[in-house]
């Protein structure tokens, strides 16, 4: 074993704790087991994932141990495909009583930046993700990762090559054709290794050289096709600097650290299997601590692209504005939109990991916030597009002060005051002049309960000089009050309202997805994403709320009753409130009337 790795197995984060029920690790210390042996079937409701590492426990491969890690790079903000994969990677380990690292594979400088890993950490945090004082980066690394590459460049297996970008991709090859050896192949080592340390140094400008793996130009993997290690960046680096000149490739770079930290199970997407042969050579090569490479699939969300580089896209070509709009598939903008960490696990842990790609309904994951927020989001009142009723029966100058519980049922606990007085607002939507088959709400001559208020009857409807309905005049049962009455008679309708004296106007966001296709990144030729941008993805509209909510902190949940789950923005001031919509009800009503 290197001494590089040998003074690092277990990384800086000391003693991993073993997996198994006793939690006692064995005494002996086994060569980690790298696809040996048949693979166990995976018991009755666990995946693939799990029966690996269950396999690796009971025959105590790498000393009982499980450390996974969650690795990202810091040049974008997290999106609900990483969710999946924090809740994997710290699921795992919490699950077989092992550790999970947080390690930002910071090799790229000149797309990495703080603010990238800043928002990183709180989106694992808020997720769930402890990593304790396991924070470390790629560049901790940058030292040894240069000790390993002089290292192959001694052992003959790495050379320095002056070839162009371009030609080294033009002579890579296809998969039907073998590659072209460099020029260069064949320096001496001293030669390397002379050229290697002056581009350390930066006495070459970007791109003039590279250092390549000398494997073989004729693999069927072309990844194993003399792939470059490093390469020349004159660019400073968010934590070290301008010490550097060159820097290593992910590929080098990714497995080395995996190797450096002790890592028992290095959990990939699918696009890494053909690079499993590439880590297998390093680390075989290196002959240091190795790591097992398992691979599922990533997540594919309909109405949604989780590319990085579209996300980007779609910030700087200010299709949405900035990373945390509530439209993004960012965490960040799911957490300003009022989605909870308790449903984004639920959806991961609903949709499993599986080896092939798949697209997963987007319903999906409002299914999972909805189920969520119904057992601990509160109920109140707002109306977004009202009319106004007069209730004539109801004293001018009175007002009542109802005590309201957040759930009808006592599930969530609290209770607020809400004033009622003669005129109120109400949904448009819930009065019809003609109203159709089932329709138990408002209409000329039909009685209805005010949530929690009175029964009122609707006598009068008023119309501006375009028709437009402007006011109800209704009558209200006095011994109703409570939203029942002594006589015993039921009302089948109940309507949501607030007072109009004494709502507060808010702004209200309502978002739909942000592309009109359930599949906007697989475009056919001469079609761009973005031509699938939904232009009616963002509605405002101000709404009249309760009082009780003009004076909500940023980021509270709540639902609307009868509207919706609606979470108060970072926007907002007091007295003058912003709600973005976070899932919409299920709206049976909407099936009843385009059926009648």
């Amino acid at each position: 074993m290197s001494d590089i790795a040998a003074s690092s197995l277990v990384g800086k984060g000391g003693a991993v704790a073993p997996c198994g029920a006793d939690g006692a690790a064995s005494a002996a210390s086994p060569t980690p087991l790298r696809n040996a042996g048949e693979e166990m079937p995976p018991a009755a409701g666990q995946d693939f994932l799990r029966a690996r590492i269950r396999q690796d426990c009971e025959r105590r491969s790498f000393d009982g141990r499980v450390h996974t890690r969650f690795p990202p790079e810091p040049n974008g903000y997290l999106h609900i495909g990483h969710a999946k994969s924090i809740c994997i990677n710290f699921g795992l380990a919490d699950e077989f009583g092992g550790l999970c690292n947080l390690r930002f594979d910071d090799t790229n400088p000149v797309k990495e930046d703080t603010e990238y890993v800043d928002a990183i950490r709180e989106d694992v945090r808020w997720l769930g993700g402890d990593w304790e004082d396991r924070e470390f980066y790629a560049s901790d690394y940058f030292d040894q990762l240069y000790a390993f590459a002089e290292q192959l460049i001694r052992m003959g297996k790495a050379y320095v090559d002056s070839q162009s970008a371009d030609e080294i991709r033009a002579t890579r090859g296809t998969l039907t054709t073998p590659g072209t050896e460099s020029p260069w192949r064949n320096r001496s080592v001293e030669e390397n290794l002379d050229l290697f340390r002056r581009m350390r140094a930066g006495e070459f400008a970007d791109g003039e050289h590279v250092l390549r793996a000398k494997i073989d130009m004729a693999s069927p993997n072309l990844v194993m096709r003399d792939p470059t290690l490093y390469r020349i960046r004159h660019a400073a680096h968010h934590r070290t600097g301008d010490k550097w000149r060159i820097y290593p490739m992910y590929d080098f770079t990714h497995c080395l650290s995996d190797s450096l930290e002790g890592i028992t199970h290095s959990i990939c997407t699918l696009e890494f299997v053909n690079n499993r042969e590439l880590y297998d050579w390093v680390l075989e090569t290196l002959g240091v601590y190795h790591s097992r490479q398992i691979e599922f699939a990533r997540l594919g969300l309909t109405y949604t692209v989780l590319s990085k580089r579209k996300l980007i896209q779609l910030v700087r070509g200010g299709y949405v504005n900035g990373w945390d709009d509530p439209r993004m598939p960012t965490i960040c903008g799911m957490r300003r939109r009022g989605y909870t960490p308790e449903a984004i696990r639920d959806f991961c842990a609903r949709i499993g990991v599986a080896r092939a790609e798949n697209l997963v309904e987007y319903s999906l994951l409002e299914f999972c916030v909805r189920e969520h927020l119904n057992a601990v989001a509160p109920r109140l009142m707002a109306v977004l597009d009202p009319v106004r009723v007069v209730i004539e029966t109801y004293p001018e100058d009175q007002v009542e002060w109802f005590d309201m519980p957040y759930s009808a049922d006592g599930s969530i606990p609290g209770s607020r005051r809400v004033p009622f007085s003669r005129e109120l607002y109400i949904e448009r939507d819930d009065f019809r002049e003609d109203p159709p088959k089932k329709f138990h709400r408002l209409a000329p001559g039909a009685e209805v309960r005010l949530r929690y208020a009175y029964y009122i009857t609707c006598r009068e409807v008023v119309r501006d000089a375009d028709g437009r309905i402007t006011e109800l005049r209704c009558t209200h049962d006095p011994d109703s009050r409570g939203g029942s009455s002594p006589d015993g008679r039921k009302v089948k309708g109940t309507i949501h309202w607030v007072s109009a004296s004494h709502a507060v106007p808010a702004e209200t966001r309502l978002y739909d997805h942000l592309f009109t296709s359930p599949t906007p990144g697989a475009t056919p030729e001469g079609v761009e994403f973005t031509d699938f941008i939904n232009p009616d993805s963002l509605r405002v509209v101000t709404a009249h709320v309760e009082p009780a909510l003009a004076e909500m902190p940023a980021g509270s949940r709540v639902q609307f009753e009868r509207l919706g789950y609606f979470c108060v923005d970072p926007d907002s001031r007091p007295g003058a409130p912003v709600f973005n919509r976070t899932v919409t009800l299920k709206d049976s009503w909407a099936r009843i009337e385009r059926n009648s």
